[in-house]
């Protein structure tokens, strides 16, 4: 199996089967929507006691299957990582997905997320991958100032 085909054959599933999926009640959640195709999620950030620990992506969603596999992605690596952890993660998925194609993300780093790497070329389709992101970083916020 070539190695983009792997790469299609995990978000494909990820679309499929999406981890994270399922809002509880309460929370801060943040609702996003991509104009350019329709693309919406909301999604939760749950923190540990002390807010320094993100325990869980709680999200729902509709739209291509980029912007639902990338929520489920990002909730399958990211979830477990200390905040601090979680903001470098996000900026560098960020850098990835601005680049256009020169920087892919490291599957030590990333694991399954490195399947995205390509989407970085399709400009249009970099807010669809980026979604969850700006939802995780905008409740994320909400979050920790409801703590302070």
């Amino acid at each position: 199996m070539e190695l983009d085909d792997l790469y299609q054959q995990i978000i494909l599933d990820h679309n499929k089967k999406r981890a994270g999926y399922g809002l509880q009640p309460g929370g801060f959640p943040s609702h996003q929507y991509n104009p350019t195709c329709g693309d919406e999620l909301t999604l939760t950030v749950r923190l540990s006691e002390d807010g320094s620990t993100i325990i869980a992506f709680e999200w729902e969603g509709k739209g291509c299957s980029i912007s639902q596999a990338s929520a489920s992605l990002m909730t399958s690596e990211a979830t477990g990582m200390s905040v601090v952890e979680f903001e470098s993660f996000a900026n560098g998925f960020r850098d990835a997905m601005r680049s256009r194609g020169t920087i892919s993300l490291s599957e030590d780093e990333y694991g399954d997320l490195a399947a995205l790497s390509g989407v970085s070329k399709f400009v249009a389709r970099v807010k669809c991958a980026m979604l969850a992101w700006v939802a995780a970083e905008d409740s994320l916020i909400l979050t920790r100032e409801s703590l302070n």
